[in-house]
């Protein structure tokens, strides 16, 4: 992996990149689908090609359990099991085994996890998921961390991320010991919503020297204020010629504050999980499709758009889709959505490159939070 930094904002921290990856380049900053079980929720790999996607994110803990990764490495690897050419991420389950607490146990040694799919006892150790990963074949992975929970006191996120840092110096011996020429590892930044810790955890990260660095246990309950800061703390400690990756965080207004920040990598759920409930993106805010109102608009989803849907079809059609429990209907609103977030992550590139980055984040917040009751959800 290479990361070239472009050009810095002059009125803030953004940045715009490139990386440079086994399957391809990404100019950052950029936004990447999450394909949980190496599948985007209804689309296929032509969509994503498309949506020129540059990167895309599986899900280690998912595909561990199924299909396996010796199924996926005998396939040839997740580029060629799921035939994307272009650049994968794999995280590294910890999110996942925090979401199922009540299945889990976590220890110095590792994570033991009971499978929700059939109730198998599993354990996952920093070095093993390395394995697993190394398995997988993406191009980007990730250490395994304890994601810590919000909210945690000072001692509770404090030892949380002692343990991380202690499995970040694990995962990086069993990489450096398997050839890791052609993937990249990132450590993970922890500390709760606490400024001491994340600093700590961020420098002492960067003392290990990761080819790049993830900011993770944001967006678990603490609000918009708190998952800035913590982010802002995070990158002031952080090498300014790393990637830096914000985990699971990709609302419009999110992704904007993370890369003012300084941030270059997004990933989040919720704009194909909102193009699934109806819930699409627009220039000026958020519509929920299935509303009555728009049974008979004839206009498009979004005028300003130039994604394949907006291109082609009507509110009106759209909303009969979705009413209708049509197929349909589920990939032409991902498609937008993804269309929608991808192309933003160009569009603050291109503002920050022309030194106008502040002013268009604060133009584009203008338009999409101002009150339009056809835009309600």
């Amino acid at each position: 992996m290479r990361f070239t930094l472009v050009h810095t904002a002059h009125d803030c921290a953004a940045r715009a990149g490139v990386l440079e990856l086994t399957h391809g380049v990404a100019p950052t900053p950029v936004f990447m689908p999450v394909g949980t079980q190496a599948s985007v929720k209804s689309l296929d790999s032509m969509d994503l090609a498309a949506l020129d996607a540059a990167i895309i994110l599986c899900n280690t803990f998912h595909l561990f359990l199924r299909p396996g990764p010796e199924t996926i490495a005998a396939l040839g690897g997740i580029h060629a099991f799921m035939q994307w050419p272009r650049p994968v991420l794999t995280d590294s389950g910890g999110f996942q085994i925090f979401s199922l607490a009540a299945l889990s146990k976590v220890s110095e040694k590792g994570v033991a996890f009971q499978s929700p799919l059939d109730g198998s006892r599993h354990l996952f150790t920093p070095e093993n998921v390395i394995d697993i990963q190394r398995a997988i074949g993406a191009d980007i992975i990730m250490c395994l961390d304890e994601c810590t929970e919000y909210p945690a006191d000072f001692n509770r996120a404090a030892a949380s991320m002692a343990m991380t840092e202690r499995w970040a110096r694990r995962c990086k011996a069993r990489w450096e010991d398997n050839n890791p020429h052609d993937q990249a590892l990132f450590g993970i930044v922890q500390g709760g919503a606490h400024e001491t810790l994340r600093r700590e955890s961020a420098a002492g990260l960067a003392a290990l020297d990761f080819p790049g660095y993830a900011v993770g246990g944001v967006s678990v309950g603490e609000s918009r204020e708190e998952m800035a800061a913590a982010t802002r703390w995070a990158t002031d400690s952080l090498p300014t010629t790393k990637p830096r990756y914000l985990m699971g965080v990709g609302t419009p207004e999110d992704m904007l504050t993370g890369i003012e920040h300084g941030i270059d990598m997004f990933d989040c759920v919720m704009p194909t999980r909102n193009a699934r409930h109806g819930n699409l993106f627009t220039s000026t805010g958020r519509l929920n499709i299935k509303n009555a109102r728009f049974a008979r608009d004839d206009t498009p989803l979004d005028a300003t758009c130039g994604c394949p849907v907006c291109r082609v079809y009507s509110r009106a059609y759209l909303s009969h889709l979705f009413r209708a429990g049509e197929l349909t209907a589920l990939r032409l609103n991902t498609l937008h959505n993804l269309f929608f977030m991808i192309q933003l992550a160009v569009q603050a590139r291109e503002a920050i490159c022309n030194n106008r980055y502040v002013a268009f984040k604060r133009a584009f917040l203008q338009a999409y939070n101002q009150p339009d009751e056809t835009n309600e959800c």
